[in-house]
């Protein structure tokens, strides 16, 4: 299994990223995220992905100095780009630096997916080559192509993901459109229902609340919005692939 940190300082799409692509069947799991360069060689430490999917421009670190100093600490993790510049030679420098695939922002439903599906046919056919971590150091969704009440929905997801009884009726109430009304836009613009997205919002924010050890699995049930414990534990296994423990073992 694929250990994979998602770097991007765009909140939206990385948020996108990591919710909508349905990592268990790639044979992957996120450990870990960040918002820049710096925050990313942390997490590296910290996680040892084996697998980093990151933008190019971001503020304080961008991808490529990112990239630069992994290859000289050493760390030959996979690294796949992403990339709002169509110039060549940008994204050469990153290939340049062992990335072994680049998308163009916005890339298009599936195309993350089909690259991370070929890195894994790659790895296949030359085992010997496939790169390790050092010990020591939806498709996403896309900002702008988003409705008022879409975006509006997605907000109050955000701030009211813990609350367990949060419903579509709840949250249609609350931007005063009808729940069907909502319900289609959203599924329409995102391909997920309402609640599926919450679902998987509620299962990202355990996944961030578990890589701190001390915290028990209960707890974290209670703060992201579940009063059955074993519901929880259940629907974390099957957005993630392993269930909350084995997710928090690997981020020890």
């Amino acid at each position: 299994m694929l250990k994979v940190l998602v770097v991007e300082d765009e909140e939206l799409i990385r948020k996108g990223i990591v919710l909508a692509v349905d990592w268990a069947a790639l044979d992957c799991v996120v450990v870990g995220e960040a918002s820049n360069g710096e925050e990313a060689l942390e997490a590296v430490e910290r996680y040892h992905p084996t697998l980093i999917i990151t933008d190019l421009k971001m503020p304080r670190m961008d991808g490529i100095e990112m990239l630069r100093r992994l290859r000289e600490m050493g760390n030959n993790a996979y690294v796949i780009i992403l990339t709002a510049y169509d110039s060549f030679s940008y994204a050469q420098s990153a290939l340049r630096l062992g990335a072994v695939d680049f998308l163009l922002k916005p890339f298009h439903d599936g195309e993350l997916e089909e690259a991370v599906t070929n890195l894994r046919r790659r790895m296949e056919a030359a085992p010997q080559e496939s790169p390790r971590a050092q010990p020591s150091p939806m498709a996403g969704l896309k900002k702008g192509d988003k409705s008022k009440y879409v975006m509006e929905a997605m907000s109050y997801i955000g701030d009211h993901y813990n609350d367990p009884n949060i419903s579509v009726g709840t949250i249609a109430q609350s931007l005063g459109i009808s729940e069907g009304h909502l319900s289609h836009l959203f599924k329409k613009e995102t391909d997920y229902t309402l609640l599926n997205y919450l679902t998987r919002y509620r299962i990202h924010k355990s996944m961030e609340l578990l890589r701190d050890c001390r915290r028990k699995i209960y707890e974290v049930a209670e703060q992201v919005g579940y009063k059955d414990i074993t519901y929880f534990s259940a629907t974390f296994k099957k957005v993630v692939g392993m269930s909350p423990s084995e997710y928090q073992d690997t981020c020890r």
